[in-house]
């Protein structure tokens, strides 16, 4: 009888896939999930698109269900710290001893041609394990895009496009038009559609690509909005609703428009899941958590954890900055993919460091900390470069002023390092 795989062996063998790279494209996956026996198919989904917040939307979604009593598969990208934190049911990641049984069920069930990709095959996994604790809604987050994602095999009653920005552009494109075309690709035929987009390019393509698929579309600011009170609070009003005072768990003034496309897509979703009363989806709301976005870790010092992995992104840490630390001195750790736009993402969050100490996530894709340098030395005096993240951490935090506030940005990767460096204890708070 062979040796059973450890939990470590097969994250390592997935991984590893990784190599083959990126390769958009729905006919692996099909023939994966068929040799599954299309575990997709026993369950209604969600699914979730966009540049920004469709993790949070999606973490929304799942959280609101829940509250109203409902089995939830949660299928989200990337991790922060483990594999696990990807496949959620019931918010509860999925064990070590899932990873090694799944691993197995989806590799015996590999059709012929090429190597599957990494995404495609933890697309298996989720797709295959919801099935098979049979939830009741399964909310399912894109990678990349969505026309060609692994992702884009299921029939949603819902599909959401959070916003549309410049990302990816040697896979989606190099207008927003383009990448909208990309995301509009999860619209599927007379199921309605949310948007929170709002460039006349990119609204003209999902309105199109909606028109076409005889798809309701409902668009943030049109059929449905919100109007900010005060402490982070908002009444909507809705496409058959109005619910005044709401408010998210989650930080950020964006969250409010993630809370807007969520309960949108509450009231198209009531009538196939009736216990979504507003008690529930206002209980939701409050009961989410979704980490290393606006993230408050330690309170004292401060410690923040955001990952502002784009240019978009980058934009709205800014403005949370403005309007929530204008007056603090800001210790900024800061790290950076090399296929973003780095020197746009700097000009936007340097200006509010007092002091930066650069860093490398341990992936190939990360880039240099000594490009950083050479864009930062024009805006900030006093920097200093720490290639591990968890030292970097470490030093900030044993270095920082008193009521200064300790940032760490610039990438999800690097975030995850953090976190990760905070739950080994290397780093001591306080």
């Amino acid at each position: 009888m062979p040796r059973r795989e450890t939990h470590t062996e097969c994250l390592e063998r997935m991984f590893a896939l990784r190599r083959f790279g990126i390769k958009l494209g729905l006919a692996t996956i099909r023939g994966m999930l068929a040799g599954l026996g299309n575990p997709h198919r026993r369950y209604p989904c969600i699914h979730v698109a966009g540049t920004n917040g469709k993790g949070s939307v999606a973490a929304n979604l799942a959280a609101v269900l829940m509250k109203s009593g409902y089995r939830v598969g949660l299928y989200t990208s990337p991790h922060l710290v483990r594999f696990n934190e990807r496949i959620k049911i019931d918010d509860r990641e999925i064990t070590d001893a899932d990873i090694v049984r799944l691993y197995r069920r989806v590799r015996a069930a590999l059709p012929g041609g090429r190597e599957p990709t990494f995404f495609e095959f933890t697309t298996a996994m989720a797709l295959d394990e919801f099935g098979r604790r049979k939830v009741d809604w399964a909310v399912i987050e894109t990678g990349m895009g969505g026309r060609l994602d692994a992702t884009n095999v299921v029939a949603p009653e819902v599909a959401i496009i959070t916003n549309i920005a410049l990302e990816h552009r040697e896979y989606l494109g190099n207008t927003l038009a383009e990448i909208a075309f990309e995301k509009a690709g999860i619209i599927k035929r007379r199921r309605p559609v949310v948007t929170g987009a709002k460039q006349a390019s990119a609204l003209a393509v999902i309105a199109g690509k909606a028109q076409a698929q005889s798809a309701p579309l409902f668009r943030l600011g049109k059929e449905f909005r919100v109007r900010r009170t005060q402490g982070g609070r908002f009444a909507y009003y809705g496409i058959d609703h109005v619910w005044p005072d709401v408010k998210t768990s989650l930080q950020g003034g964006y969250q409010v428009e993630n809370a807007a496309l969520t309960l949108a897509a509450c009231e198209l979703l009531v009538k196939k899941a009736p216990r979504l009363t507003p008690a529930n989806i206002r209980a939701g709301l409050l009961a989410n958590r979704w980490p290393g976005r606006l993230e408050l870790v330690c309170e004292a010092p401060p410690v923040m954890f955001d990952g502002a992995h784009n240019l978009a992104a980058a934009r709205q840490l800014a403005r949370h900055l403005d309007a929530h630390f204008k007056n603090r001195k800001i210790t900024m750790v800061i790290g950076i993919l090399d296929d973003k736009p780095y020197q746009a993402m700097l000009r936007l969050l340097l200006p509010k460091a007092a002091r930066l100490i650069i860093t490398r996530a341990k992936t190939n894709r990360a880039l240099p900390p000594e490009k950083i340098a050479e864009v930062a030395r024009t805006m900030v005096a006093d920097i200093r470069i720490e290639p591990d993240v968890g030292n970097a951490l470490r030093f900030a935090m044993e270095t920082a002023a008193p009521q200064s506030l300790t940032l760490v940005a610039g990438s999800l990767y690097v975030i995850g390092e953090a976190k990760a460096a905070l739950e080994k204890a290397t780093v001591q708070p306080g």
